[in-house]
């Protein structure tokens, strides 16, 4: 009898922890490993502005940065296009009330592209320190806030120019802060120690171009990576020194999207002037751009400027800005289906479940089946145009529209311990 008991305890105990260790915070730009995967095998799949909607609330400040999401809280950021404050806004993630706002910069909102916004940067937190970037007239601006909104540093680590504006989200590794400073100038990645904002690493790129990738960190048989695209290059780094391991040239001169890893490959979609997909095999130094590390390179056919990728499955799934979906063999890059997903697309692809959500700039999040044949599973209608791209936590979708951030799944579920 004891050791039945014994044994029904342990089992709660796993089940205990299994749940929680599905139960993921978002805490920054495409989720916990940076590449749109969602490992809570109970994230919605229906709902409607009314339907399956745990909170709905909305937003003062505009802006197409995406929600972060740690614990019993969500924060976002926004501009007061009015006073010309760039904020930092915290709310309950239960009920989605509002807890605190700050103002991180007050400045002339710069040039931008008509579908850029003046706060698109997606902010990320290690659970004690929120990070945010904005653009300060013609330099970058980096701060840290406490999770009830404290200041405990801002700088202004390098010059930025661009005609189409500003979005460069931080992302972290160790005790380090790194930013794109990709910019038609002196442009540079960067890294800032995170207890205090001192720059530790600064790296020039050569070709001086605007981009807008957010690079993607990844250990390559135990040496780490961080990978982007744009400066007219596709190019790995080692985060700690800020030094190069390879480079591929090219394709094309800008790039917005980030890279996803997947089955040992990396795969890029972008840009301007031309389009371009290629998988690549990240194990190599130097110069890249006509060895056999490029697996595979497709012009046009299909491909995102904006929208960021997923790959599940052995498949690569991508959607157009101009709304044409596809699923891709990750190995060979050939088509398996493409179909017309939406109207236009800015938000990045989430996966998870074997799934995959396409959302629209109209507010349809569309569910598909993560298959070889297309198979829709579920439309889902907001009525509210969305920009950013979505976040899930803790069995909950939360997704910002044009005017509200919507909580979308059961309410009153258990949070995350900090």
């Amino acid at each position: 009898m004891m050791r039945a008991v014994g044994w029904l305890i342990v089992t709660a105990l796993l089940v205990g922890w299994n749940q929680t260790s599905l139960a993921e915070n978002w805490p920054g730009w495409r989720g916990p490993r940076g590449d749109g995967s969602i490992q809570d095998t109970s994230a919605p799949t229906q709902w409607s502005d009314t339907e399956n909607v745990a909170w709905k609330i909305a937003v003062k400040y505009s802006g197409h940065s995406s929600p972060v999401i740690f614990g019993d809280r969500v924060f976002l950021v926004g501009a007061d296009t009015e006073a010309k404050n760039r904020m930092l806004l915290a709310f309950s993630r239960k009920t989605g009330e509002p807890l605190w706002e700050r103002v991180v910069d007050n400045s002339p909102l710069e040039k931008k592209h008509n579908l850029n916004s003046w706060a698109s940067s997606t902010p990320t937190t290690d659970g004690e320190r929120i990070y945010v970037s904005f653009l300060h007239e013609k330099e970058m601006l980096a701060a840290a806030y406490d999770l009830d909104g404290k200041e405990l540093w801002k700088v202004q680590p390098g010059v930025f120019s661009s005609v189409h504006g500003y979005c460069s989200c931080p992302v972290l590794f160790e005790d380090l802060v790194i930013i794109n400073g990709d910019h038609d100038g002196a442009a540079y990645l960067l890294a800032l120690k995170r207890s205090t904002g001192e720059t530790v690493w600064k790296t020039p790129r050569e070709n001086k171009t605007r981009s807008y990738c957010t690079p993607l960190i990844r250990n390559i048989e135990g040496t780490p990576h961080m990978m982007l695209s744009g400066s007219k290059s596709v190019a790995s780094f080692d985060p700690r020194s800020g030094k190069r391991h390879w480079v591929i040239d090219g394709p094309t001169e800008q790039f917005v999207a980030s890279l996803v890893f997947h089955e040992g490959l990396v795969f890029v979609t972008g840009g301007f002037p031309d389009k371009h997909l290629m998988a690549i095999d990240p194990r190599g130094t130097g110069n890249l751009t006509k060895s056999e590390n490029i697996k595979w390179h497709i012009e046009r056919n299909g491909v995102s400027y904006v929208p960021s990728p997923v790959a599940t499955n052995g498949l690569f799934f991508i959607v157009s800005d101009e709304g044409i979906g596809t699923c891709r063999d990750a190995r060979t890059g050939e088509v398996c289906w493409q179909k017309r997903i939406g109207r236009h697309n800015s938000a990045s692809l989430l996966t998870g479940n074997d799934l995959v959500y396409f959302l629209d700039d109209d507010g349809v999040m569309r569910v598909v089946k993560a298959t070889r044949e297309y198979e829709l599973v579920s439309e889902n209608r907001l009525n509210e145009p969305t920009y950013a791209s979505p976040a899930v936590s803790q069995s909950q979708f939360f997704i910002r529209g044009d005017k509200h951030l919507f909580c979308i799944g059961q309410p009153d579920r258990k949070t995350v311990a900090k």
